[in-house]
């Protein structure tokens, strides 16, 4: 059985670390894919935030867009992973569905996905909380929106927990929905095969 506690606590301190020092991965087993795609996340979030600066040029916001295109493709890469991996699990346990077992609107891998996002969205948002170069309004707001974050995340992982008891009971179907990004593969995207073609005339 995955350990979402675990989940949680990696999400948090990795990000912490992070900030820090290089990023890193001291994880093994399913917790080191958790990781991986927890780092894509790390990465796409400072990318962001280059890409909104006023001062980037031209050049520059190319560069970030064209990096947060592969970011978030390797992103949706690992969340399918995630999945492959728990059903990889299911069958070392011989866990089989229940024959009326119903699929569930989110995988655990998309939902581990979106807590990683949340733990981003809480160290950001407590250093706002924590300014001292700003309004009391602003300290205030960032607090009420911590607030809610972490009432997110309890929900969001309270359900995940549910999600994987009820999957390795076999009382709902895992199934790995696959993305098929087509924007970074040169035979799917039409500018990337058009400018092929006309590069060969």
């Amino acid at each position: 059985m995955i350990d979402v506690p675990a989940i949680l606590a990696l999400h948090e301190t990795a990000v912490a670390r992070w900030h820090e020092n290089e990023i890193d991965n001291p994880y093994e087993g399913f917790l080191r894919l958790v990781c991986d795609q927890h780092q894509q996340n790390f990465r796409l979030w400072h990318q962001e935030d280059i890409a909104r600066s006023p001062s980037v040029t031209d050049a520059e916001m190319a560069a970030v867009k064209r990096a947060i295109d592969k970011l978030n493709q390797h992103r949706n890469d690992l969340i399918e992973r995630l999945d492959d991996f728990l059903i990889a699990e299911l069958g070392t346990a011989h866990v089989e569905p229940e024959t009326t077992a119903p699929l569930n609107t989110e995988t655990p891998g998309s939902a581990i996905d979106r807590l990683s996002i949340i733990s981003l969205r809480l160290y950001h948002m407590a250093e706002q909380a924590g300014r001292r170069d700003t309004t009391a309004e602003h300290v205030a707001k960032a607090n009420a929106r911590l607030g809610i974050l972490h009432e997110q995340r309890r929900d969001l992982s309270n359900s995940l927990g549910e999600l994987l008891s009820d999957i390795f009971a076999g009382r709902k179907r895992l199934k790995v929905y696959r993305q098929f990004k087509m924007y970074n593969d040169p035979t799917m995207n039409p500018y990337l095969y058009a400018a092929k073609t006309e590069s060969k005339v």
